[in-house]
């Protein structure tokens, strides 16, 4: 089977209780083929040169502050993917380019957040790779190496946020309270730019996109949609917008590709 690829808005770890995200994320994975691994690339981790994580089951990496105890004591010890590990490797490391491990780095939450919510069994290996650059064209270019795994059934998933401006929004307010107007504007163009596979266009978002600099002011959680477009390059006319709204003002629109 040739698996679909994803790009989600992971949302924060308060996400588990919201009732319509989370049937959301669980309609995804009920929609798709169990896949045989998940390799999944995260906003909260940049790494150079590119490392994978655990390849055997560590502790959760909690990547917040300030938030109830309950969020610390979130588990999902996913089995780990050492074979799928090794054949990242040999579709990335390059002469002069390494590919390093990190075996004692759990999943984050722009991975397990989503992930838990998708397959709560835990019982598909994950493997986290890092991003080593925030350079869409860079970020696409790996993405395509990797799309050789669709074929095997590893899910590939870039996890990150359609807009992302924690200072820009009210956090204190309703999470379905009205989206500020720089975040519906740039949500739209992007649903615009991928229907129309404008590739070239989103990899130069920054100056194409509106209120692009308020949406992303670092350009973190937009990154890993670089990787899963890459990865879905020829099936990018299949691409469908799975869950869309927005929470907190921030757009939760997330992609299924292929």
């Amino acid at each position: 089977m040739k698996s679909p690829v994803l790009y989600l808005s992971h949302g924060a770890p308060p996400l588990a209780d919201d009732h319509e995200w989370t049937a959301e994320l669980a309609a995804v994975s009920a929609g798709i083929e169990r896949p045989t691994a998940i390799l999944i690339v995260s906003a909260h981790w940049e790494a150079a040169p590119l490392t994978l994580a655990a390849t055997e089951t560590v502790p959760l990496l909690y990547d917040f502050w300030g938030f109830p105890d309950r969020y610390y004591q979130v588990q999902y010890a996913a089995p780990g993917a050492p074979e799928l590990a090794a054949q990242v490797r040999k579709l990335l490391q390059v002469p002069g380019t390494p590919v390093y491990d990190d075996p004692s780095r759990g999943l984050d939450h722009g991975a397990y957040v989503p992930l838990k919510e998708m397959y709560p069994d835990a019982d598909v290996p994950v493997l986290q790779v890092s991003m080593p650059t925030l350079d869409p064209a860079a970020l696409f270019a790996i993405g395509r190496k990797l799309a050789p795994l669709r074929d095997q059934g590893v899910l590939i998933v870039g996890s990150g946020f359609t807009t992302h401006n924690l200072r820009a929004v009210n956090l204190a307010g309703a999470p379905g309270a009205a989206a500020p107007t720089w975040s519906v504007e740039f949500d739209d163009w992007a649903r615009r730019a991928l229907a129309a596979q404008d590739v070239d266009s989103l990899i130069d978002f920054l100056h194409k996109a509106p209120a692009a600099g308020i949406a992303h002011p670092r350009t973190e959680h937009f990154a890993p949609l670089f990787v899963s477009l890459g990865a879905a390059e020829e099936s990018l006319g299949t691409a469908e917008t799975v869950i869309d709204g927005f929470w907190y003002g921030l757009s939760k629109r997330s992609w299924q590709i292929g």
